[in-house]
């Protein structure tokens, strides 16, 4: 955990420079030019040393089934979903491998884990996802996904009256979990954080958010959550509350500079001067936004509004990636064609500081990472200049966000410990996760879903759509 980079290119305001960067027992502690060598010696040459990005909302799970959901809006494909989760912890287990080794080959060093619960097994579905974290070595944002309404709560009622099932678990018992889930695997020493984390205003009770409130007040844990991320979820919002979600989840105290939320696509003017207010963070999603017609976040207003704006991949069956970098690209030039006024939109710089800096304010992490600054951890990633997807040279991190670079990541630390190396994961053996991931999984294409086909009339009905 002590090495200098040598000769290493890195971003400064007016350009680059080139430079060495030392990193003694994990943390930065001296960037300049030659150096004295402490440790060992890493060449930087025609090499670009950024921050590590954060893969800031992602599901681990959903990569047993990405390619193979139908084309479908969220509330529709989330029951499909449903029908066919993993109720396997070793599935678990081997998805969030591969979610950490995808998102560390694309400029990643943190992946914030909404994390689907196996139903009776929770804590051994959180302790699987931890396993797998930190043998790979990736820093891990651990979010056990929780609600208390079932599945057709979700959709508003509009002019027909619904009835629902209860929900499986009581609100009590899910805070229960969640709380031993804490005391259990809360670790941030070791790069493992739990986050309260509710679903969204679709599926969870106010008491539920009560309860997280509690829990990440008296445990000084980051909350993050869904918010608006469909239209239908802006109508019930007006059904449940008479007013926005964002009005409503302000009122009830769940927003601040420890609120990280995914989507949010469907807000207004008013929502996101809330935003702005409380320092809540948006999670910007762009392909899965894209891929479930869910709509486009209107981004450029939250910059402008000062809203803190950072990326994610979203679960891999609704993307069906985590290549980080390709989220990243999309996300920032989606919104060129949103607003006219070109001196609005996001160019390369900002994007990677969106995705670095903007990443870790969102987990109250802002003086430890998100920059390569003197006494911030070493978590960085080393791109490789030479690579053919990154030539001819030309402003290296405009090819990195603006071009379609590929096998790009050289090396990647977490903690200063070495964790990618010669654009290799070292901490794993990733052909053994391939073969594991291919023998447990099967070619599929059409599938029946008993819960789409319950809740699709109703949909339609709902968002005016023809029978």
């Amino acid at each position: 955990m002590t090495f200098t980079i040598q000769n290493v290119l890195l971003a400064i305001d007016d350009g680059y420079t080139t430079s060495d960067v030392q990193v003694v027992d994990g943390k930065i502690v001296a960037v300049a030019p030659n150096l004295d060598v402490v440790g060992d010696i890493i060449d930087g040459t025609n090499k670009l040393l950024l921050p590590g990005f954060v893969n800031a909302h992602t599901h681990s799970s959903e990569m047993w089934q990405r390619g193979v959901i139908s084309i479908l809006p969220l509330e529709l494909w989330l029951a499909e979903l449903y029908d066919f989760a993993p109720i396997d912890t070793e599935k678990v287990y081997l998805s969030a491998l591969g979610t950490a080794v995808e998102t560390l080959l694309s400029g990643g060093t943190s992946v914030v884990d909404h994390l689907v619960l196996i139903p009776g097994q929770e804590l051994e579905t959180i302790a699987s996802a931890v396993r797998a974290y930190q043998e790979v070595g990736i820093r891990a944002f651990i979010a056990p996904l929780l609600q208390d309404e079932s599945l057709s709560a979700g959709l508003p009622a509009g002019d027909s009256s619904q009835s629902h099932e209860p929900f499986f678990r009581s609100t009590t018992a899910t805070l229960a979990i969640i709380e031993e889930a804490i005391k259990q695997f809360h670790r941030p020493d070791e790069g493992v954080y739990i986050l309260v984390a509710p679903t969204g205003i679709q599926l969870c009770t106010d008491a539920l958010f009560a309860g997280c409130i509690e829990l990440s007040d008296r445990y000084n844990l980051c909350r993050h959550s869904h918010l608006l991320e469909t239209k239908a979820q802006a109508k019930l919002a007006q059904e449940k509350y008479g007013c926005s979600a964002v009005t409503h989840l302000k009122q009830i105290g769940y927003l601040g500079d420890r609120t990280s939320l995914a989507h949010c696509v469907w807000l207004n003017d008013a929502d996101i001067t809330i935003l702005a207010d409380t320092k809540s963070t948006v999670v910007h999603n762009p392909l899965s936004n894209l891929r479930l017609g869910s709509g486009i976040a209107p981004i450029l207003k939250y910059r402008q509004a000062g809203v803190n704006v950072t990326f994610g991949c979203d679960g891999a069956s609704s993307n069906d990636s985590q290549d980080l970098l390709e989220a990243i690209k999309i996300g920032a030039i989606l919104h060129n064609v949103t607003d006219f006024d070109y001196r609005h939109w996001i160019t390369p710089r900002q994007a990677v500081e969106m995705a670095s800096l903007g990443g870790v304010k969102a987990l109250n992490l802002a003086d430890q990472l998100g920059s390569i600054t003197v006494g911030k951890e070493a978590d960085l990633v080393l791109y490789n200049l030479t690579n053919l997807s990154l030539m001819p040279r030309t402003d290296p991190i405009g090819l990195l966000v603006l071009g379609r670079p590929t096998n790009v990541v050289d090396s990647a630390w977490v903690k200063g410990k070495q964790i990618v190396a010669n654009g290799q994961v070292t901490t794993i053996n990733v052909d053994e996760l391939r073969q594991e991931l291919f023998n447990l999984s099967e070619w599929t294409t059409q599938r029946q879903s008993p819960t789409r086909t319950q809740l699709e009339h109703h949909y339609r009905h709902i968002m005016g759509l023809s029978s």
